[in-house]
């Protein structure tokens, strides 16, 4: 896959009058490269709730499962050689909710979005959360629309590069990048604790919890070895941190 992020032409938004102006969704239709045969479905997704009870809310919900699946799916094809604990923390970079607006940005979506007068004033259709909202009430849509084929087509056109932009997190060992992570904050190490030890000598588990105490966070894993519990529990503790990572860069 080396198609590149979609970047739409800059646009304000804005009329002359200092008025939001939303753009026709044959417009959005192109850039998501789906052609809605019941486009009231695509209208509904761009509307929020203060603008009608036709909201997105019922597709925001679908959406979410559909992106995690496809996210999922296409991280799996793309990695093969990647293990389920690195799929985990690539898949959470890239659905978080900053991650989300930043695809939305990139699609120009808040020039779709239809709200209520006193919101639409307020400038909130700029703000991460209602972007992220929308993005994914729209792959509802699109699932809802077209199946789950459609769906996948349109994330890889929107994600584009941020698929294939994670291998070099994938290669990079959990401990180590978590390490990394609350160096630059300059806060302790993390502590890895053996909670549990089961199983034979000659097929032992150990249980392992990995605490970051400065983040406030931990998760336990499990490995057949000492070393791969402490790393599997790390890329826990690294996928608990990955939605609030962009917000603190």
């Amino acid at each position: 896959m080396n198609e590149s992020r979609l970047v739409p032409p800059r646009n304000s938004g804005e009329s002359l009058s200092g008025e939001r102006e939303t753009q026709p969704l044959d417009v959005l239709q192109q850039r998501l490269g789906h052609t809605f045969a019941e486009p009231q479905l695509l209208r509904q997704a761009v509307t929020h709730r203060s603008a009608g009870a036709d909201n997105w809310e019922r597709l925001e919900f679908l959406g979410d499962a559909v992106l995690g699946f496809v996210v999922s799916r296409l991280l799996f094809d793309l990695n093969p050689e990647v293990s389920e604990q690195q799929l985990t923390v690539m898949r959470a970079n890239l659905v978080q909710k900053n991650a989300l607006a930043n695809v939305a940005a990139d699609l120009g979506l808040s020039t779709f979005i239809n709200l209520g007068t006193v919101e639409d004033k307020s400038g909130v259709a700029e703000h991460n959360a209602i972007r992220a909202d929308a993005l994914e009430a729209v792959l509802g849509a699109v699932a809802c629309d077209g199946g789950i084929d459609a769906a996948s087509r349109v994330v890889e056109r929107l994600y584009g590069d941020r698929l294939t932009e994670l291998a070099g997190i994938a290669e990079k060992d959990p401990k180590s990048r978590l390490q990394e992570i609350l160096q630059a904050k300059r806060l302790d190490l993390p502590n890895y604790t053996v909670v549990a030890t089961t199983g034979e000598e000659h097929a032992r588990v150990y249980h392992v919890e990995c605490a970051a105490e400065g983040l406030s966070v931990r998760a336990g894993a499990s490995g057949r070895s000492l070393r791969e519990a402490e790393k599997r529990a790390a890329a826990a503790v690294l996928a608990i941190l990955a939605p609030h990572r962009e917000d603190d860069d």
